[in-house]
C-alpha cells in the first residue's frame, strides 16, 4: 500500500477500493525564510540578552560567574537592561505598597494581599482575642531585602510575617480587655507596633507605613460578657445623663419662670409709668385749660369794664338817645301824662333823658 492511499476496512466485503490523499507541500521563497530567520534571531536574542523591569518592580542583578561575582548594588528601574546569558540573572522585587492581612475571614481580606491568620492577642487581665489587622509597607532598600532576606518572596515568608504578630502581641497586649474598646487607646497601640516594626526591620530594607487594627473578637463567653457590662455601664451612663438632664431642665424652667416674673414686673411698671405719664398729662391740659379760660375770662371782664368806661365818657347820653329812640321806633302806641312832676313830653329830650336819669347818672 502506497503512502497516500487508505483502504477503508468498513466498505463491503469483496471491496478492495483506494482513496488517494494528496500530499501537501509548504515551500517558502527565500526571502520569506530569511525574515522568518532573522524574526527568530532577534527574538532568542531579546529573551536571553534583555530582561524587562515592570514600573512597580526594583531590578536586581545577579553576577554568577566573572571577576565581580554576586548581588550587585546597583539598583535598576523601569525599562529593558542587557544582562549576558548564564553569566547574569535579573531579580525582581517589589516597588509598590504592599498589604499583609491577618484575618480568620478570608473574605473581608483583598484578593491581592498576602493572607495569614489573625493575631491571637492575650490581654494585660488575662483574656484572649483575636484581631484582624492590615499591614501596610514597602520595600525601602531593595539591596538589604535580596542580601539578607533572600530573593521572590522571601522579604514576606522571612521578613514581615516573622515579626507582625509578636509586635502586635507585645503592643495590644497591654490593653485590658474593656481598654480594646477605647479607639484611641487602640489605635495609639497599633502605632507603637507600627513603630516597633520598623524598628526591627529597618536594617532589612522594609518599611512599614501603617497598622491598622480592623475588627477583634473575643470568646463567646466573654464577647457575651463585655456586652452584658457595656448594656450595663450604658444604662447607668443613660440614668446619669436623664438626671443631670432633669436638673438642667429644673434650671431651665425656674429661669423661664423667672424671665416670665421679670417680664410681668417689667410689664407692670411700664403700665405705671403709662399713668403716671397720662395724669401728668391730664393735670397739665387741665391746669392749661384753666389758665387758658381764666385768661378768657379775664379778658371778657377787661371788655366788660372798658365798654363801661367808654359808655360813662362823653357822648354816652347821646347814645343812650339813640337807643331809646330805636326803642320808641318800634312802638305803636305810647300812653304816658303830659303833665305834672313825671310828665313826658316826648319831643322834649332833656326832660326824656332826665327822666331816665341818664344825665344825673352821667354826672356823677
Amino acid at each position: 500500500m502506497e503512502d497516500n492511499e487508505v483502504k477503508f476496512g468498513s466498505m463491503p466485503a469483496g471491496t478492495n477500493q483506494r482513496v488517494k490523499i494528496p500530499r501537501v507541500k509548504f515551500r517558502f521563497p527565500g526571502r520569506l525564510s530569511l525574515i522568518i530567520g532573522v524574526l527568530a534571531v532577534l527574538v532568542l536574542i531579546y529573551n536571553s540578552f534583555l530582561k524587562y523591569v515592570e514600573p512597580n518592580e526594583y531590578g536586581i542583578k545577579q553576577v554568577k560567574l566573572g571577576v565581580h561575582r554576586g548581588i550587585q548594588k546597583e539598583i535598576y528601574g523601569t525599562g529593558l537592561h542587557f544582562i549576558i546569558p548564564v553569566a547574569e540573572k535579573m531579580h525582581y522585587l517589589p516597588k509598590d505598597m504592599q498589604v499583609l492581612e491577618l484575618t480568620n475571614y478570608p473574605q473581608t481580606a483583598s484578593s491581592y494581599a498576602r493572607q495569614e491568620k489573625a493575631a491571637h492577642i492575650q490581654t494585660s487581665d488575662g483574656f484572649f482575642v483575636d484581631v484582624d489587622v492590615s499591614v501596610l509597607y514597602h520595600i525601602a532598600d531593595p539591596y538589604k531585602v535580596f542580601t539578607k532576606i533572600g530573593p521572590g518572596n522571601l522579604f514576606e515568608d522571612n521578613g514581615i510575617i516573622p515579626k507582625t504578630e509578636p509586635s502586635l502581641k507585645e503592643t495590644l497586649g497591654e490593653l485590658t480587655t474593656e481598654e480594646f474598646y477605647n479607639s484611641p487607646m487602640r489605635a495609639a497601640k497599633a502605632d507603637a507596633a507600627r513603630d516597633n516594626l520598623n524598628e526591627e526591620l529597618k536594617d532589612k530594607g522594609i518599611s512599614v507605613d501603617y497598622v491598622l487594627v480592623r475588627y477583634f473578637r473575643y470568646s463567646e463567653e466573654i464577647q457575651k460578657n463585655i456586652e452584658e457590662k457595656k448594656l450595663k455601664d450604658q444604662l447607668v451612663f443613660k440614668n446619669q445623663a436623664e438626671a443631670r438632664a432633669a436638673i438642667e431642665e429644673a434650671k431651665l424652667k425656674k429661669i423661664e419662670q423667672e424671665g416670665i416674673v421679670n417680664v410681668s414686673v417689667e410689664m407692670e411698671k411700664g403700665h405705671a409709668y403709662v399713668t403716671r405719664k397720662n395724669a401728668e398729662k391730664d393735670l397739665y391740659y387741665r391746669k392749661k385749660t384753666a389758665e387758658a379760660d381764666l385768661l378768657v375770662k379775664l379778658a371778657d371782664a377787661e371788655k366788660v369794664r372798658l365798654k363801661n368806661e367808654a359808655l360813662k365818657g362823653k357822648g354816652a347820653e347821646r347814645m343812650v338817645g339813640l337807643k331809646m329812640a330805636e326803642v320808641y321806633k318800634g312802638m305803636d302806641i305810647i300812653v304816658l301824662p303830659s303833665d305834672g312832676p313825671s310828665g313826658v313830653n316826648p319831643l322834649n329830650l332833656d326832660n326824656a333823658l332826665n327822666l331816665f336819669d341818664m344825665r344825673n347818672g352821667g354826672d356823677k
